[in-house]
């Protein structure tokens, strides 16, 4: 069996106990493994400095905020610090460890910073890759969940005659956020991935819109 970081596993080894410091399950050592697999497909095509990507997958949420926390947007910010400090203390050099803080801090939906390298637009299109499809449905109410939202709006389920608000209803986060994502890939390989991810995302809230 390949092992979940191959062929970086050293690194794994090294990097994952700073990685994850928290219980939230959306954010977890398995939501690492599943988005360097996606790294590793769109890297094989794309092209691209795969230890770096390695590195930046591994740290890129190694500080935990909830989402809804008020320092939310600072979140990739932090973790790219923390990256940073982390990865000095393993003798990186520093014009390698700028470019995995770089794909740390713009990978975030909420931190509105927009990719530059390539190692960047492939992390983001990882880690979103994560958020939609059946993985990324899982995730949704995982987190409503840990928020302790509803699951929708019995009298407005879809927010046709009121404001949406996914920090009270799962259901609405669909409509701010998840159903936008698959416009928003870096990479043409990333974006074949996302239409088919979206595509399932589509088919699973058409079939719970009618379940209620």
């Amino acid at each position: 069996m390949t092992e979940p970081f191959h062929p970086y596993q050293e690194l794994a080894t090294a990097l994952l106990p700073y990685a994850v410091q928290h219980d939230d399950g959306a954010h977890d050592a398995a939501h690492l493994k599943r988005v360097w697999k996606n790294a590793s497909a769109i890297q094989r095509v794309e092209g691209g400095d795969a230890e770096i990507l390695a590195a930046a997958v591994l740290l890129h949420d190694c500080v935990a905020v909830e989402k809804d926390a008020p320092q939310r947007a600072l979140a990739s910010w932090l973790a790219a610090e923390k990256a940073s400090r982390i990865l000095a203390k393993q003798g990186w050099p520093e014009n390698r460890i700028a470019v995995v803080a770089h794909a740390i801090e713009s990978h975030s939906y909420s931190g509105g910073i927009e990719p530059e390298s390539l190692e960047a637009k492939i992390l983001q299109d990882a880690d979103r890759l994560d958020s939609i499809g059946f993985v990324g449905v899982a995730r949704c109410f995982y987190t409503a969940g840990r928020m302790g939202s509803a699951l929708y709006e019995p009298a407005d389920a879809i927010g046709e005659t009121r404001p949406l608000d996914d920090r009270r209803f799962a259901l609405d986060h669909f409509y701010t956020k998840l159903l936008k994502l698959a416009g928003s890939f870096q990479t043409e390989t990333g974006a074949r991935l996302a239409r088919e991810r979206d595509t399932r995302l589509r088919q699973f809230l058409e079939n719970f819109r009618a379940e209620i």
